[in-house]
């Protein structure tokens, strides 16, 4: 009997539940997970085969340890390298429970301020494992080279970030994700030349293979050539990052984009949480229409830097330097005093979006408003010295002044909030099994860590504990019932899935409309920043969803890709990218309608305390929302995974 539409949007399915984790003491389910799941020894290891799509952090770590353990790897990437992997724009720092700065940090600490950070709405089990593992990464990244930032003494430097009150991010000075990249390419290049794993840079994943249920493949188009490739294996990861570009404009790099993990949503993997998404508050602000992308400013640049507006509209014209202290607004060190400028992204964005509708924003106008405040380091230079500063920050600081024309020594940085990272992602659970056999998903792509706002330098933490710690201990669990019943290429689920994307590439080129594919984008971009921004109502997502729908089918009547199928052809890749992007975007307004409270980066302004915070409804929605695909013409289908706290006191957050 097919379920009952719910406001003609959605229906709902039978609960989920992750039934991987241990039961006991959540300090000892990780060990008792990894002593749990069965071995493979080395000589069965060289008969298995893996792909990883992906080479980020995520990606390359586990690439390289799979590798490195006997596992025959395949590892794919868009990019003509494994380096140039999203991963190398993160700017401030990797987060571990070390305590080196003896200020009361432990992993239950972490762990509490990840959990309290996503507004409490991440799973117990998977966060606590990700905060005991933190300290093994930075020992694994030391050993590899990174050289992180060190105190005059010689011991590893650390520095706070948004939502705690301790110091335990690990740094490299703006060029952190850089540098922990290098160590796990260097790492997969290491394997890649003993030969266990190959490598297929310039492929874009198009299709995932489902053969009897299970993950047994991809078809990747190779970009050079225009080739459809059909690639097999016993097991397929994905670690191919988030969605953030759905909004066009975005700090994430132009490439990154959702179809393998959407290509497996419509094999049946489900989708979690999808209106999860957040907006970074110290981004270069937008100058105009001819933009394609944002800068992201570190949130590193909060430990010494002050954000403030001027008290007075009629200021706001004025060269900052010229307001005096006693007209300035430092709203956040005023609302928010125990926390001051290092509260949580979602705060602080939230209230940099209240201060400019106000009309109390600085900087150029775009359309009718000024989007900027400032974050000013007069403050930090005049105490600790503009050398020290420059040692700290040089290299944001050069990039801001060769963006903006404006030196930040000399005047305040302006910033403004912009799509950044994105918590929701494929479900899976403790082992990061999606809910289809045999496929896994690492680091951004999936849900499972950060809730509904992720801590700052938490990404890079968690991309490299399930690359490096987490997989490879809980694929052996699924690979040790292998190898599996080989597969020809003439099975009949491995040509419909090669056959459905020459379809869709066919049909997309021989649609031959009036509207480049850039155009439906950055339309979709503007619904999605408009109505599934920072701030949502039901009407606007309401409009949303049937902007986006409208949308889509102009696009696939009206859209124009130029090109041949048998070529490098771009706009073809970003025709197909767009195309999912209208997809998600539909889903993703869905799920921010069906979920009635404000938890996180999930703003709805129907719910909100008295001086405007987010106010959850955990009556109601104390749940992962995990969506499977309707088809077509159908509609999506909604699993409620209850979350359950034994570890930690739910209650509303506090940041003041």
């Amino acid at each position: 009997m097919t379920a009952p539409l719910i406001e003609g949007l959605y229906r709902e399915g039978e609960p989920i539940a992750d039934t991987a984790a241990p039961a006991g003491p959540i300090a000892e389910k990780w060990t008792q997970r990894k002593f749990d799941a069965k071995l493979v020894n080395p000589a069965n290891r060289r008969k298995l085969d893996v792909i990883i799509v992906g080479t980020g952090l995520a990606g390359a770590s586990a690439g390289a340890t799979l590798g490195e353990a006997g596992y025959n790897v395949k590892s794919f990437c868009y990019q003509d390298s494994p380096r140039r992997a999203h991963s190398i724009a993160a700017q401030g720092g990797i987060n571990a429970a070390k305590n080196y700065k003896g200020d009361g940090d432990s992993i239950y600490r972490l762990f509490y301020d990840t959990v309290k950070g996503g507004d409490y709405r991440s799973r117990e089990d998977n966060t606590y494992r990700l905060a005991e593992v933190s300290a093994d990464i930075i020992d694994q990244c030391v050993a590899q080279g990174v050289p992180f930032a060190r105190e005059y003494g010689g011991l590893l430097d650390n520095r706070s970030f948004g939502g705690v009150q301790v110091s335990r991010t690990f740094y490299a000075r703006g060029q952190t994700g850089q540098q922990l990249l290098i160590g796990a390419y260097q790492a997969l290049e290491r394997q890649i030349g003993a030969g266990t794993v190959q490598m297929y840079a310039r492929h874009e994943m198009l299709e995932l293979i489902v053969v009897d249920g299970k993950a047994r493949g991809i078809i990747a188009r190779d970009m050079v050539t225009g080739e459809v490739q059909t690639h097999l294996a016993d097991a397929v990861v994905l670690a191919s990052g988030g969605y953030g570009n759905v909004y066009f404009l975005s700090t994430n790099a132009m490439g990154c984009n959702v179809t393998a993990s959407w290509r497996a949503h419509r094999k049946g993997a489900y989708f979690a949480n999808p209106c999860y998404t957040q907006i970074h508050p110290t981004c270069i602000p937008v100058s105009g229409d001819h933009q394609s992308k944002l800068t992201l400013m570190s949130e590193s640049l909060r430990n010494d830097g002050r954000i403030w507006v001027p008290k007075r509209r009629e200021d706001c014209e004025k060269d900052p330097r010229d307001i005096p202290e006693e007209d300035r607004d430092y709203y956040l060190e005023r609302l928010y005093p125990s926390f001051g400028n290092l509260v949580p992204r979602d705060i602080a964005s939230r209230q940099a979006k209240n201060m400019c509708d106000e009309g109390r924003g600085v900087g150029p106008k775009v359309g009718d408003f000024r989007r900027g405040v400032y974050l000013d380091f007069k403050e930090a230079i005049g105490r600790l010295g503009e050398d020290a500063v420059r040692a700290k920050y040089g290299n944001l600081f050069d990039m801001y002044k060769q963006i903006t024309g404006e030196d930040p020594y000399q005047v305040p940085m302006r910033i403004y909030p912009a799509v950044h990272y994105t918590m929701g992602g494929l479900w899976v659970d403790y082992d990061l099994q999606a809910s289809i056999p045999g496929l896994f998903v690492t680091g951004e792509a999936n849900f499972s860590d950060h809730g509904a706002n992720r801590l700052g330098a938490s990404a890079l933490m968690q991309g490299l504990a399930d690359g490096y710690f987490v997989l490879p201990n809980t694929i052996r669990d699924y690979l040790a019932d292998g190898p599996y019943e080989p597969i020809d290429v003439k099975h009949p689920a491995v040509v419909e899935a090669q056959d459905a994307v020459e379809r869709r590439i066919t049909t997309l080129l021989g649609i031959n409309g009036d509207r480049s594919v850039d155009s439906f984008h950055k339309e979709l971009g503007h619904i999605m920043w408009e109505y599934c921004g920072m701030e949502r109502t039901e009407e606007g997502l309401r409009k949303a969803i049937d902007l986006i729908r409208s949308l889509r089918e102009e696009f696939w009547r009206n859209v124009r890709v130029l090109g041949a199928a048998d070529t490098l052809n771009q706009s073809l890749e970003k025709a197909g990218r767009v195309a999912d992007f209208l997809e998600l975007g539909e889903l993703m307004c869905i799920d921010a309608l069906h979920r009635r409270e404000s938890c996180g980066g999930h703003f709805r302004a129907e719910s909100q305390t008295e001086d405007g915070e987010a106010l959850r409804n955990d009556d109601q929605f104390l749940y992962v929302g995990a969506w499977e695909w309707g088809g077509d013409n159908g509609d999506p289908v909604l699993h409620k995974e209850l979350l359950e706290y034994e570890a930690i006191e739910l209650k509303q957050r506090s940041y003041k």
